[in-house]
């Protein structure tokens, strides 16, 4: 292997280890619960699931479990909910 690419794969290794280098400005993903797959994205600065208890609570368990999973890779809007969610 190249030292270059060397090089470039331990850059990579510290970086992953760095998370708060990263922010999430959009995000879009398919999240498979335990009744159906849905659609789950952050953009324009809000939250979006395609699950039926978002449409009625602007929040799930779906963007919860996001929140959690990312947590100081997304800008600090896209953190919190009014409801408390313990890391």
């Amino acid at each position: 292997m190249q030292s270059s690419l060397i090089g470039k794969i331990e850059k990579a290794k510290r970086y992953a280890q760095e998370t708060d280098r990263v922010t999430f400005s959009e995000l879009s993903v398919k999240f498979r619960g335990e009744n159906d797959n849905y659609n789950t994205s952050y953009k324009d600065g809000k939250w979006h699931c395609s699950c039926h208890f978002f449409s009625s609570w602007g929040l799930c368990s779906h963007t919860m479990a996001l929140q959690k999973i990312l947590g100081n890779m997304l800008p600090s809007e896209a953190q919190t909910t009014q409801y408390e969610i313990t890391r």
